[in-house]
């Protein structure tokens, strides 16, 4: 007989780290792309598991799995999630629950606090040390993500098609992406991902970010993320504003100086929520 082992998965818009934990304490960690059940459809979230988990895994030793993931925010996405991973976990207890409600466990704990997610896209909430018991509405790339990668990424070719950027930075962008209003359009209209796409240029900004443009930039999105998201929470000036995500772990230092601006008083930056996730379900 096998080994009892849990799964955790925490999965966004580009990419799902997965933590598996035997009934020795061992962990083995695994990253597959991003799913997101209103991007993907169930056979392809399955194609997913079968190509990129499989090889690394054993599904019918795992016995317990805890998936927090992008685009769970309904319960049809949730079943969506739960059915594949049941086909493919046969032997699995399996509990499906919002990206952003493993964010605030990760970040949080049992404790109280605002956990944000800033990673391709956006997302906050204020956490009780139990429950989400609010969510400022994200709207999604086209309407909001604020202080995201795509945000960042949008912000950026819609300056440098209106001629805002200076000319040394328009011609670093020019010679690494050779972009043109058509392959932009196509990318973000027609293609799979578009906010995949438009948050591809985020390390390009981080490259550049002691640029005054650039910082100037990325100090305006953060603005924006404190403004329309955090300050919506009753008590955002008195209690921990955490943070998850690659663009709030490697864009820390200017994040953390838009939100001492703000008032706000930060605590834990973390690139993953899953090095949270562990520690929550381990104990």
């Amino acid at each position: 007989m096998g080994k009892q082992n849990i799964l955790i998965a925490d999965s966004g818009s580009t990419k799902t780290d997965w933590c598996l934990i035997d009934e020795d304490g061992n962990q083995k960690e695994i990253q597959t792309i991003g799913i997101n059940p209103y991007l993907m459809n169930a056979e392809t979230i399955k194609d997913v598991l079968d190509k990129e988990l499989y090889p690394f895994i054993n599904p019918e030793n795992v016995k317990k799995i805890f998936y927090y993931g992008a685009g769970c925010s309904t319960e049809r996405k949730c079943q969506t999630i739960d059915s594949v991973l049941q086909d493919f976990f046969p032997e699995a207890k399996i509990e499906v629950q919002h990206d952003l409600l493993g964010a605030a466990r990760a970040l949080c704990g049992n404790e109280p606090g605002i956990a944000c997610i800033l990673g391709t896209g956006s997302n906050s909430c204020l956490y009780d040390g139990k429950n989400i018991i609010e969510n400022v509405d994200s709207l999604g790339y086209l309407f909001g993500d604020e202080g995201s990668g795509a945000h960042m990424g949008k912000q950026l070719i819609i300056d440098y098609f209106h001629g805002i950027i200076p000319e040394d930075i328009v011609l670093r962008f020019k010679n690494k992406f050779n972009p043109s209003v058509e392959s932009i359009l196509d990318a973000v209209y027609n293609q799979p991902r578009p906010s995949r796409f438009l948050a591809s240029f985020s390390p390009f900004i981080l490259e550049n970010i002691n640029e005054p443009y650039i910082k100037n930039m990325v100090t305006n999105c953060f603005d924006e993320f404190f403004k329309l998201t955090v300050s919506k929470y009753y008590n955002y000036k008195s209690v921990k504003v955490n943070f998850v995500g690659s663009v709030a772990y490697y864009f820390h230092d200017t994040l953390q100086a838009s939100a001492e601006k703000a008032g706000i008083t930060t605590n834990k930056f973390y690139r993953s929520a899953i090095e949270g996730l562990i520690d929550y379900h381990k104990n």
